[in-house]
């Protein structure tokens, strides 16, 4: 979803981004959790700080929050295992030992910055105003010019009732001119929940006109344009969102609540829940950039102001996912608000993670009793069909699909993969004259602005061409045009090989296969390919060794069975008919020298089928 465009939002992760600084390592790998795993502290200090330190690494809080509560038990006078504990504590929401981490830490050294925003944060939630403000500012470090510092501290003001201050104290950032979204936006907020309407529109306007495509800015302008009573304009700028990015839950909920002549309230209330929302933004700039720990911090600390705010559960679940955490990711999905316009695609996730768990039942138990409940939800719908997809129950998926189509009646552009799914489903399911069908009505339908998208359908039909020997001349030229589309993808790649090879070009076929196996070396069937084409240009050793690399990589039974085969026996001598070429000489057409593309390689999946 659209959000604040900050390009120099480093300064304003800087409260929590520098206390971070050596707390936690932060390798570029992330741990998955086992629900079914308990995690037992170790048996010594030592034991539990490696573990700890390990945990922390990983991301993996709930772990390192086990060990560091341990160890710090152990020896409760180490500063620097505290300081770990603490972050632990705040990024798995153990907010009551973060807190009085916070407080250890801020007495022995009142100028940690990260225990005092903390701190700071649960005054406000208890509000204690002042003594917020001054644990916010008191480290005499020129922290007035950093965004979270600023407005948490107008937040401070508000919750006092003084709006002149807090809307002072926003304005010191003016000179920040990258955070001028930020500053209107809260401004008005801010200005709304101390009673000050016309500074309030003044704002939000100027918020709005800077960027009309951020969601909150949308939501709380129209929010407070529909409590002034003038709904229309409301609907309006909720409208004009809506054609620019189709089908965003919330703004699809207000849309409808205004035109049922509903009250429709506004996004923030109370000094409590205006903090919150600035950490939710702050949030979602650190998932953004990739910064997962940051982004939890605040993200959690938002909440324990905010317990229901339904955007920052879902991007709290959504760092978890990026982190491949899905058992975490769902016991935060499960706590958004039943009534949250972003509950239901919050369920959906629920079961597409349960899926990744390796739970497929479960997955697929989930998703059918949301279809029960929701017949026509279309999401709903392609989530149980995907997961059935990822199941190998293909002719299941393929039904599920023909219910979504049915659903959402004359397909547009945005539908192409509903087809395409379908399509790959019929195929695996050796219904091969529907799946055909499906291909080339997604291939009517996929946009020419999807590159990717274009390139996976171009190679699924062809290569299914290819395999069945099949308008082999077509095949080619789609699969040429493929590569030219989506240059680093090594499954794409490896059908054009696999096209050459059909056509009897064999030492075509080991040039084009050596560049697959290159981009994706742990795929079955792209080793088995280039087995094959080196068997026919007589580099049999090489061939064996590409077997039985097919062979360790967890192929499809059916294909195992012809891999050992070949193993043992290599493959038979051609015939008379088949030891010529096929003449084919494709006008101009030749296969593209890779070159920079705005694609980037299959993700990890079974053969010629994009990920769920």
């Amino acid at each position: 979803m659209p959000t604040f465009n900050l390009p120099s939002a480093r300064k304003g992760l800087s409260v929590v981004a520098l206390s971070l600084a050596g707390l936690v390592a932060a390798p570029a790998f992330a741990a998955s959790t086992d629900p079914s795993e308990t995690v037992r502290p170790a048996a010594s200090l030592e034991g539990n700080f490696l573990s700890a330190y390990v945990a922390g690494a990983a991301r993996d809080t709930a772990a390192a929050t086990v060990f560091f509560r341990e160890a710090i038990q152990d020896d409760p006078r180490n500063q620097e295992l505290l300081e770990r504990g603490f972050v632990a504590f705040l990024g798995n929401g153990s907010m009551n030992e973060a807190y009085r981490a916070a407080e250890r830490l801020a007495t022995r050294d009142p100028s940690n910055n990260l225990a005092q925003f903390a701190l700071g944060v649960r005054d406000i939630r208890d509000k204690r105003y002042a003594e917020a403000r001054a644990k916010i500012n008191g480290n005499g470090r020129g922290r007035q010019a950093d965004l979270t510092a600023t407005l948490l501290t107008a937040w401070a003001y508000a919750g006092s009732k003084d709006g002149k201050r807090a809307l002072a104290a926003v304005d010191r950032l003016k000179n920040e001119r990258a955070f001028n979204q930020f500053r209107e936006y809260h401004a008005a907020l801010i200005a709304d929940v101390v009673g000050n309407p016309v500074e309030a529109e003044k704002r939000f306007k100027a918020a709005y006109e800077g960027e009309r495509n951020t969601l909150q800015v949308v939501d709380a302008y129209g929010r407070f344009l529909a409590k002034r009573g003038r709904r229309d304009e409301a609907l309006a700028i909720y409208t004009t969102f809506d054609q620019a990015l189709p089908r965003h839950p919330v703004v699809r909920s207000a849309i409808e609540t205004l035109k049922a002549g509903k009250p429709l309230a506004p996004l923030v209330t109370t000094a409590q829940e205006g903090a919150a929302e600035l950490l939710y933004g702050l949030g979602v700039v650190g998932n953004t950039q990739g910064d997962e720990l940051t982004a939890i911090i605040y993200l959690r600390l938002g909440l324990d102001l905010d317990p229901n705010h339904g955007l920052a559960l879902v991007t709290l679940g959504d760092v978890y996912e990026r982190l491949k955490q899905y058992d975490r990711a769902n016991e935060v999905f499960a706590r958004v608000p039943k009534d949250s316009p972003v509950r239901a695609s919050a369920d959906i996730t629920m079961g597409q993670n349960l899926e990744m768990l390796g739970r497929g039942a479960e997955a697929e138990g989930h998703l059918s009793r949301l279809m029960k409940e929701r017949p026509q939800d279309v999401e709903v719908v392609v989530a149980l069909g995907n997961v059935q997809r990822s199941r190998k129950q293909f002719t299941e998926a393929a039904e599920t699909y023909s219910k979504a189509i049915e659903l959402i009646g004359t397909p547009d552009r945005s539908q192409w993969l509903l087809f395409f799914y379908r399509g790959t489903s019929y195929e695996r399911a050796k219904q091969w004259e529907k799946g055909e069908a499906d291909l080339k009505k997604a291939m009517e339908l996929v946009p020419d602005n999807l590159p990717q998208g274009k390139a996976q359908v171009l190679n699924y039909l062809a290569y299914s061409w290819v395999d069945q020997n099949l308008n082999i001349d077509d095949a080619f030229k789609m699969l040429t045009r493929a590569v030219e589309l989506a240059p680093r993808d090594g499954m794409i790649i490896d059908s054009l090989g696999w096209a050459y090879f059909r056509m009897g070009r064999y030492d075509d076929a080991v040039r084009e296969l050596e560049k697959a196996v290159e981009l994706k070396a742990g795929d079955p069937v792209i080793n088995d390919h280039l087995g094959d084409a080196y068997w026919r240009v007589g580099r049999t050793n090489e061939a064996k060794f590409q077997w039985n690399h097919a062979k360790d990589s967890n192929p499809e039974q059916e294909d195992l069975i012809k891999i050992l085969k070949k193993i043992d026996n290599g493959m038979p001598d051609l015939k008379p008919a088949d030891a010529k070429p096929v003449d084919f000489k494709p006008a101009d057409v030749k296969p593209a020298e890779p070159k920079p593309a705005d694609v980037k390689p299959e993700a990890e999946g079974e053969k010629q089928t994009p990920p769920t």
